[in-house]
């Protein structure tokens, strides 16, 4: 158990100062448990008694305005973000389970690190500098992608010279405008909807446009129509592979309209990393990311609807494309002893091959060493 909170009180900021002191990523509160933190991906109670139904909605309400608590009450959840000053920035989700208010609270860094420090490609960097385009950024809730495309928008902010618009549900890193003027606009405060912000956006003069998720067929269209028109589009998905993704964006639209948005994406796409997070030998976790960097190849087998050899050119296209498969970075985790043989296995979409793969990159070692 976490922390001795009974003498503490139960208030929200005091709660929060636990998820920053023990290096948490999440705080859950919901009634008949303790408030739990995430860490290093597992639910650890802090030390106080099961909590009470008015106690989580006190919890709950203390960080919400007017304005959100009557949205919540309306809607029965609310997405938002918040900050408390000397301790950081926080995202906010709020629902009803058995007629009782529960939440789940994310810490937001203040400061973001660089691509080297959260694991991120070198390659990323080149995908940051692209001036038109699509850069998709995938991977199951909670494996950092919306950490990864604020690193990509604060790249562009220090580096050129353009005007960034960002639509979010919630905003959730706030950038300050460096060389880039950056207008964030929120889901719910600043616009009525994603599909409605993004009919606007092209009046609003952007060179880079980032949008929080792609949920449905009317945002997702708008984003090819924007990569085709000459903005770099950044966007997020709850996809686990390259080529899941990709046949996500196509099988979205209606079959008669699937042959040119085939053709459009395999013009506007620039890049697809999809990432998870798993557990750190010695504490922590560490990022494995697929990369997939669209070449003259596979450009042509997203048209002619062949997504399923993508996979094969993603694994000779390390070298001369900076791609990489899921297993190939799974495997270096492992060599570089970063992650057990379990975690590299389990998180693999390829059991078999990833096996493989570690025993041929093991038997080379050993032959090295015996020479």
């Amino acid at each position: 158990m976490i922390g001795e909170l009974i003498k503490m009180g139960l208030a929200i900021d005091k709660l929060l100062k636990l998820v920053v002191e023990n290096g948490a990523s999440d705080l859950h509160i919901t009634a008949g448990v303790p408030p739990m933190l995430r860490i290093d991906g597992k639910l650890v109670p802090v030390k106080h008694p099961p909590l009470t139904p008015t106690e989580t909605k006190d919890i709950c309400y203390s960080v919400l305005t007017d304005m959100q608590k009557h949205r919540f009450e309306e809607n029965w959840e609310l997405d938002f973000s918040f900050g408390l000053e000397n301790l950081g920035r926080f995202r906010g989700n709020i629902f009803t389970q058995r007629g009782a208010v529960a939440g789940a609270f994310r810490l937001l860094p203040f400061v973001l690190k660089s691509y080297q420090d959260l694991g991120l490609p070198p390659v990323l960097a080149d995908l940051a500098r692209k001036p038109r385009g699509l850069i998709l950024v995938t991977g199951p809730t909670g494996s950092g992608k919306t950490t990864t495309l604020a690193s990509v928008v604060d790249q562009v902010n220090k580096e050129r010279h353009e005007h960034i618009v960002t639509i979010e549900d919630p905003i959730e890193y706030v950038f300050d405008h460096k060389n880039c003027i950056v207008n964030q606009r929120e889901v719910g405060s600043d616009t009525k909807s994603f599909a409605n912000a993004l009919k606007s956006v092209l009046r609003e003069d952007p060179d880079v446009v980032l949008i929080g998720e792609l949920r449905d067929l009317e945002t997702i269209k708008i984003a090819l129509t924007l990569s085709e028109t000459g903005h770099l589009t950044l966007a997020t998905l709850h996809t686990n592979t390259a080529v899941q993704t990709i046949n996500r964006v196509i099988d979205v639209f209606p079959p008669h309209e699937q042959s040119q948005v085939r053709a459009q994406l395999s013009f506007v796409l620039e890049g697809i990393l999809c990432q998870t997070l798993i557990p750190k030998i010695g504490g922590g976790r560490v990022l494995a990311v697929e990369v997939l960097v669209p070449n003259p190849a596979i450009r042509n087998l997203i048209r002619e609807d062949k997504v399923h050899q993508i996979y094969s050119q993603q694994q000779i296209g390390q070298e001369k494309w900076k791609m990489q498969t899921l297993n190939q970075s799974l495997t270096d985790l492992y060599m570089r002893r970063l992650i057990t043989l379990e975690d590299a296995i389990s998180k693999s979409q390829e059991p078999d091959e990833i096996k493989r793969m570690i025993s041929e990159r093991s038997d080379g070692g050993k032959e090295r060493a015996a020479r």
